[in-house]
């Protein structure tokens, strides 16, 4: 702000305080005025337009932005006036001894916020009735669904923002109290249930209702459904506003409006991360990201390097991947060390060159098969990579002095029934037995469900089973599974990394199971078209592998809980050290022939949990779950 108008701002505020001072002097004189007491007035003027004129400035009430003043900047206002009037009449009283009525400084103080008050919101209201003039005509109405503070914040911005091009109609609330109540010049009209007749009853105005905005960040899933179900009901399209802690990240509300997501219909509590720690176990540390090209990988290195590690390797022999990731982790990250290593976790000498090269002193091993019907069909592959590319990279930490060592597991590890879980469940073994004779350090495995938006989620081909017509092809009408966001699961990961202390296995809280059938039906709703009837689900059965619910732990089996209510901490069964790198040594020999009868005998050695879910006599089973997945 210039000088000038900083000035012009000061001088209306006097302006203000002299006419309010006269104003107080004539109530309490009746409006009858002796000459001596004008001349009084004549000394004491010059006197409050300094004192106060000096109190505005240094309180810098010039900063305020009129057409935009709030409850904020009304208190401010108040304790400027208290502040000046306070000064002002200790001044005339104690000091230069004028012979005024002391009622005249309360009037003064009265008078003064009131005018300066009435200023600043008559210059918001001029501004705003001006916009709504200049936009009437050419808006579109909506509804905005939810009459709390976020519903409010979006209705004061689009009533202050012609250019939106948005009426609001009206606001629909669930809570009875709420309804026909007034919010800032607009009624809420009705619960969730009455959106076809508000908009049926709007089109008989010849009002056009476009959509409804639902403004409820902090809903539930079972909200959030029942909220679309309503205005699917009505034919009304409805976007939603992101959750709170989206809108810190934006500039806008208004700009951040946009179409429901299926992550929002499974209404997961953002998770709040214990910052401190992390970073005071990342920062300034050089760190080793396994499969930092896959999803999880990808995810882990952009919120590593939030926490400004020394150093940030990433590993994946998946060439165009890393070089992506590299690229955005540059761009977004500039200042930050960035090593892109091409190399296969089954190369040992690889996998020890690059710790040796960089100093790691913290893993994060992301890298795996995870695909479980072409794990079944792949046996050799999948124990050569999750069980033996985990034991080159946990022993090669182990010499390398790694301080943490972390592995991505699955909830599939528990009780398995196909060739990928058991394989990381053996892995998860292979950490814990090189732990135990680590001489310090933590190594850790983390377990946790699908992903939402991973490679090779549902979420992803239902997406494009949807935009191609269908049909929607669902396994089983009672599949259910765990689900977190990309996000929020490394979030987790790098939680238990900070508060893993030795050889543990920790447990991420997933919620409530989904039934993947429901999760259909919603993307389905969400891209605007009626299950069975525009595009049909259909029941393919379970692929080799498979299993209808997944679990976290075992019956009996204990989990202690840990500082963060979302993650706990499993303790297995204890498996001798000396018995998992006998095992190790003779699975490395096994692999070259390829023989994979000779391997599942062996992986049941170490995991006798592990039922496949489907094996028939011999060779057969490999031909058949080869087959199946082609």
């Amino acid at each position: 702000m210039k000088t000038v108008e900083k000035l012009a701002i000061v001088s209306l505020y006097a302006a203000l305080a002299v006419v309010a001072f006269a104003a107080a002097v004539l109530l309490r004189y009746d409006f009858a005025i002796s000459p001596a007491e004008i001349r009084t007035l004549v000394v004491v003027l010059p006197v409050l337009i300094l004192i106060k004129g000096l109190v505005f400035v240094a309180l810098r009430l010039y900063r305020t932005w009129w057409h935009m003043a709030g409850i904020a900047d009304l208190i401010q206002l108040l304790a400027a006036n208290a502040i000046a009037s306070a000064l002002f009449s200790v001044v005339c009283l104690g000091i230069m001894h004028f012979d005024l009525p002391r009622g005249v400084y309360a009037l003064d103080f009265v008078l003064g916020f009131l005018l300066m008050a009435a200023a600043r919101v008559s210059v918001r209201v001029a501004g705003e009735l001006n916009q709504s003039i200049r936009g009437a005509g050419k808006r579109s109405g909506i509804l905005i669904y939810g009459a709390g503070a976020a519903g409010m914040t979006l209705l004061r911005e689009i009533q202050s923002n012609p250019k939106l091009q948005m009426q609001v109609a009206g606001f629909i609330d669930d809570d009875p109290k709420k309804v026909s109540s007034v919010i800032l010049g607009v009624r809420v009209i009705g619960k969730g249930r009455d959106i076809p007749r508000v908009v049926e009853r709007a089109a008989s105005r010849g009002l056009d209702l476009r959509e409804v905005v639902i403004a409820m960040p902090s809903a539930t899933g079972r909200q959030m459904r029942e909220a679309v179900a309503n205005c699917k009901s009505a034919g009304i399209a409805c976007k939603t506003i992101p959750s709170l802690g989206e809108l810190l990240n934006g500039k806008v509300l208004s700009a951040q409006v946009r179409t429901i997501a299926v992550t929002d219909l499974l209404g997961r509590e953002p998770v709040q991360l214990d910052e401190r720690l992390i970073r005071s176990k990342l920062t300034g540390r050089s760190v080793l990201v396994t499969g930092g090209a896959g999803s999880i990988g990808s995810e882990l290195c952009r919120q590593i390097a939030n926490f400004r590690p020394e150093c940030l390797v990433i590993l994946d022999q998946a060439e165009s991947d890393l070089f992506r990731i590299e690229l955005e982790l540059r761009q977004r990250y500039p200042k930050q060390r960035i090593a892109a290593c091409v190399g296969d976790i089954r190369d040992s000498a690889t996998v020890h060159d690059v710790m040796g090269r960089y100093a790691i002193r913290d893993v994060f091993h992301a890298a795996a098969y995870k695909h479980v019907p072409m794990m079944e069909a792949n046996v050799v592959e999948a124990l050569a990579n999750n069980v033996v590319g985990t034991w080159n990279v946990a022993r090669a930490a182990r010499r390398h002095g790694v301080e943490i060592f972390l592995m991505i597991s699955t909830d599939k590890a528990v009780r398995p029934v196909n060739v990928m879980g058991a394989s990381k469940r053996a892995a998860e073994l292979v950490v814990r037995s090189v732990g135990k004779s680590a001489p310090f350090g933590a190594y850790l495995s983390v377990r946790f469900g699908n992903v939402l938006g991973s490679n090779g989620s549902v979420v992803p081909l239902f997406q494009q089973q949807i935009a191609a017509g269908g049909p929607v092809t669902v396994t089983h009408p009672e599949m259910r599974r765990y689900f977190m966001t990309i996000p929020e699961a490394v979030q987790l990961v790098l939680e238990a990394s900070a508060l893993g202390k030795h050889s543990e296995i920790f447990v991420l809280n997933m919620g409530e199971a989904v039934r993947i059938s429901d999760l259909a039906r919603n993307m389905i709703k969400l891209a605007g078209y009626e299950p069975d009837e525009d595009i049909e689900i259909r029941y393919t059965g379970t692929r080799p592998g498979e299993k209808l619910f997944e679990e976290l732990a075992l019956e009996g089996e204990r989990m202690v809980p840990t500082p963060h209510d979302k993650i706990k901490i499993f303790q297995p069964t204890e498996v001798e050290s000396a018995f998992v790198e006998t095992w190790m040594e003779e699975l490395i020999d096994l692999i070259p022939a390829r023989q994979e009868l000779d391997l599942i005998e062996h992986l049941e050695r170490l995991v006798p949990e592990y039922r496949p879910a489907q094996r028939p006599q011999g060779r057969e089973w490999i031909k058949t779950a080869q087959a199946r997945h082609a």
